[in-house]
């Protein structure tokens, strides 16, 4: 480490000191829609015959350096090209508003366009990332970290591994929070989770990131409730030129990349490709990472009314994981912290450990690999009408190891419970002893207790989205489209090591039933010895078909612009389990749910610097795969209580925009009515004199919850070496509700209330049944109010420092009723959770930039948490005080990257 660390810095300082001194003047300006006033967000802004330049902010403003004489030009998409000269001296030139016309012909997708909202236009909580913000703040963060300071959202790392952060907007964890890529939707098709790790690299490519908070003016058949993250990357407006670069930082960190784009030629083709390979220790003990990444664009341009894009990106990678279930309560920091030997104790790894013969072992590890595919045509069918296509598929490969064993042992593979560290199998140095479990299991005469089996998720995702628009006389826009999505995901668990035993006993086997599957119940079917690659526990294909369209109109004129839209999509839901069903019963019936949504909204300019507006909508969006099934694991039994759930929300919010200060604050609402959950225990009960084994599912229907809040946020410019950034959220999340939960059996069927117990039946008279009393009790997993304050100087040419700091405060564990408490015909009373204590962070960047020829170098370096504070990032509550919080996931202390990078 050391050694690289010494030519790394040799290196920098050679560049800089053979790096020639140039006089240039600074640049500032506006750029504006030459036809409607309004800012142009994210155009480019570069140096002509160089590769230097910028990118207008969210006001559309700008700075950059230029030689005198020389010329900046102007790109932005959709708009004709722009030059202008400067032959004004001195050491700073204010060109004021600077006037783009319209291109008939537009060079982006309308797909990507019209999903981004625009600043006094669109009457939406928007805020915009630039890439340049994105190179100089993210380091060896996770990407959704880079919107840490953008009102309403709070993103964390979760378990800690490479990729495995997470993103709250306004309370709505990321499983409600739409994430586009290019306007075409990222969210799982089953259960709408992200997967950051699968996107590793896409920073590199980004050309900006728009997040709007609450319904937005995203175009698709089915919304999100929380917001939206839209990530546009380079296409043909990506300049000629390229870069290379290296980086390195705290625990093994390192990150090579390279990128080259051709420009648009003169015969209409462009293309940009990156390739990059990131991999390290990680900062958590025992997450060593390896992760790949790359990127093309292939474009062409074929006359003046049609466009084809293909662009296709992924990032292969591996890392091992810390299981978010190992957070350390308060009794479990106290048993490791003589662990780590002078470490900090949040580092520790429960499961990290090694087998026998001193090889690595692990039950948390995650392979994938999800390449995204997609061709984009555009027609611009005449100057006012235009229709954009983009046909996309995703491949995903991959998965995550599970623990399996049985009665017994099955949940010994976690390094804790509920916070408290598991003491068996655990070494006197603190580490996981995969060597005991093989003891145990080459001593035994029943075959391994306990084994590992790969977790495959396989998919392939199929997508078509098609946006039509045109003009009805002056003031009029119409945008109409299709959303189709199919999508296949397999769902097995296959065995990857028997620990040194000699076989395995599935227990998941005596639960399948003889009526479903030929030969089930027998002996022999139950005990069969499995061995490595045999299937245990699941092996299905879950399925989703999905079709809706969608319509806006809007109307600008003058001060004011307004919309209104809707969409209507049917969501299908079927299974093809191979493992709990034969071929005669393996397809289960089809589960279809017809969601559609409403929203409207008005901006209305009262000055130029003034502006004031409003939205609102009505969604009834499908419930997710898992909840449309009684258990989607093991079971055909159709969920007869999962229905549509429903988010109403209002909006309204202020604007002011001036050439040194600009602000926004807005006030929501939005309320969330007939979200399903669910929980699942293994249990056993006696029926007529026999003890059966099995599994109940309790489903929690009419789960509502209530989400309001205001968000502040501002820009101020008093000095052209000086910005000064920051904003102020403050929620009231809390659920909304007494929420019932019916029990049903492994098989779907409806469980009967014996009196303090339950039993197996159909009878849905004695449908066992238990109230969740969850009224007013906050919402966790996010911090309830937030705020943050930047500071960025520029006090000499090239050089550039700033400073962020960040407060999350009234956050609160995320509440979890234990499944052994449940019980039929019984209240439970949901307990407030506990209020995990306010924190702040202050992290530190710093770059400097010059060339030398036509090369410009960038050696720039990142200190998040520069004061190493200590701090708890997310917990799970056990009742409602700080000593029974468990699962307690402390952030990360400080850590650091430096990277040099050469642009030509």
């Amino acid at each position: 480490m050391k050694k690289h660390l010494i030519h790394f810095l040799l290196v920098a300082v050679l560049s800089i000191c053979s790096a020639a001194a140039f006089a240039q003047t600074t640049v500032k300006g506006q750029l504006v829609d030459s036809e409607t006033g309004e800012p142009l967000v994210g155009a480019a802004v570069m140096v002509e015959g160089t590769s230097q330049g910028t990118v207008t902010d969210i006001d559309g403003y700008f700075k950059q350096g230029v030689a005198q004489g020389g010329t900046l030009v102007f790109k932005y998409v959709g708009f004709k090209d722009l030059k202008k000269k400067i032959t004004q001296k001195g050491a700073s030139v204010d060109l004021g508003v600077i006037k783009m016309d319209p291109d008939a012909v537009m060079l982006a997708d309308v797909t990507i366009t019209s999903s981004i909202a625009v600043a006094r236009k669109t009457p939406v909580a928007v805020s915009t990332v630039d890439p340049i913000f994105i190179e100089e703040k993210l380091g060896s963060q996770e990407f959704p970290e880079i919107l840490k300071s953008t009102p309403g959202v709070h993103s964390t790392k979760d378990g800690g591994g490479f990729g495995d952060s997470k993103t709250v907007i306004r309370g709505f964890k990321q499983d409600n929070v739409a994430v586009m890529i290019n306007g075409v939707p990222m969210n799982g098709m089953e259960n709408n989770k992200v997967y950051w790790s699968n996107w590793a690299g896409l920073s590199d490519v980004t050309r900006s990131m728009q997040v709007q908070r609450g319904l937005g003016a995203s175009k698709v058949a089915s919304p999100a409730v929380g917001g939206s993250i839209n990530v546009i990357t380079k296409s043909t407006e990506a300049t000629k030129g390229g870069f290379v670069s290296y980086g390195m930082g705290n625990d093994g960190y390192n990150k090579i990349l390279f990128s080259v784009s051709s420009g648009l030629s003169k015969d209409g083709w462009a293309f940009t490709l990156l390739g990059g390979k990131t991999w390290g220790d990680g900062y958590i003990q025992g997450t060593e990472f390896e992760g790949y990444n790359y990127f093309l664009s292939i474009a062409k341009r074929f006359n003046d009314n049609h466009q084809l894009t293909l662009t296709a990106f992924g990032a292969p990678q591996t890392h091992y994981q810390r299981s978010s279930y190992d957070g350390l309560s308060i009794k479990g920091w106290q048993q490791v912290k003589n662990y780590m030997r002078g470490d900090s104790p949040y580092k520790y790894n429960a499961t990290y450990g090694f087998g026998k013969n001193g090889e690595r072992k692990t039950s948390q590890y995650n392979e994938y690999h999800k390449p995204q595919i997609s061709l984009n045509h555009l027609w611009q069918i005449d100057s006012k009408s235009s229709l954009s296509t983009a046909l996309y598929m995703s491949i995903g490969r991959g998965n995550g190891y599970s623990g399996q064993g049985d009665k017994d042992h099955s949940s010994m593979w976690f390094g804790s419970s509920d916070g408290v560290l598991n003491t068996t199998f655990r070494n006197a140095d603190g580490t996981f002893a995969y060597d005991q479990i093989q003891d145990m299991n080459e001593q035994s005469e029943t075959g391994s207790k306990m084994v590992m089996s790969k977790n495959l998720n396989n998919h392939m995702w199929y997508g078509l989205l098609s946006t039509y628009t045109t003009k009805f006389g002056d003031n009029f826009d119409f945008y109409g489209g299709i959303d189709f999505r199919y999508y296949k995901g397999l769902h097995q668990n296959k065995i990857i090591d028997l620990y040194n035993g000699a076989y395995y006993i599935d227990r998941y086997r005596a639960s399948v039933k003889a009526e479903n599957y030929a030969g089930a119940g027998t002996d022999e079917f139950k005990n069969k010895k499995m061995q490595v690659d045999d299937v245990v526990y699941r092996d299905y294909d879950g399925f989703v078909m999905s079709e809706g369209v969608f319509a806006q109109l809007e109307y600008n004129q003058d001060k004011l612009s307004a919309f209104l839209a809707g969409s209507i999509s049917n969501t299908g839901y079927w299974r093809y389990d191979r493992f709990y069903y034969d071929k005669a019963h393996a397809k289960s019936d089809t589960n279809n749910y017809l969601g559609w949504n409403v929203k409207g909204g008005l901006n209305y300019n009262l000055t130029e610097k003034h502006n004031v507006f409003v939205n609102a909508g009505y969604v009834s969006r499908a419930p997710m795969f898992d909840s449309s099934f009684v258990n989607s694991q093991n079971s055909h039994a159709l969920n007869p209580d999962a229905k549509n759930e429903k988010i109403i929300s209002f909006e309204l919010g202020y604007g002011f925009r001036s050439r040194f200060f600009t602000a926004n604050v807005n006030a929501y609402y939005t309320k969330w009515m007939d979200k399903t959950m669910y929980k699942s225990q293994d249990f056993s009960y006696v029926e007529d004199g026999v003890s059966i084994a099995d599994r109940w599912t309790v489903n929690m229907q009419g789960v509502d919850a209530r989400h309001m809040g205001i968000e502040l946020d501002f820009v101020m410019k008093p000095f052209q070496w000086l910005d000064i950034n920051g904003m102020f959220s403050l929620g009231d999340w809390r659920w909304d509700c007494n929420a019932n939960g019916y029990f049903y059996n492994l098989a779907g069927e409806p469980m009967k209330d014996t009196k303090g117990g339950i039993a197996s039946g159909n009878g849905a008279e004695d449908h066992a049944k238990a109230t969740f009393n969850m009224d007013n009790i906050h919402v966790g997993g996010a911090a309830q109010t937030t705020a943050a304050l930047g500071v960025n100087v520029r006090p000499m040419k090239g050089v550039r420092v700033g400073l962020d700091w960040n407060l999350y405060a009234r956050s609160y564990a995320d509440f979890n009723v234990s499944a052994s408490s449940l019980a039929p015909n019984v209240e439970l009373e949901v307990k407030e959770p506990w209020r995990i204590p306010t924190y702040s962070t202050f992290d530190l960047s710093a770059g400097y930039s010059f060339d030398f020829g036509k090369v410009r170098a960038n050696l720039s370096g990142n200190i998040n948490n520069l004061f190493n504070q200590e701090y708890i990032a997310d917990a799970y509550d056990g009742g409602g005080t700080w000593d029974t919080a468990y699962r307690v996931l402390y952030g990360f202390g400080r850590t650091y990257t430096v990277r040099l990078k050469f642009s030509f």
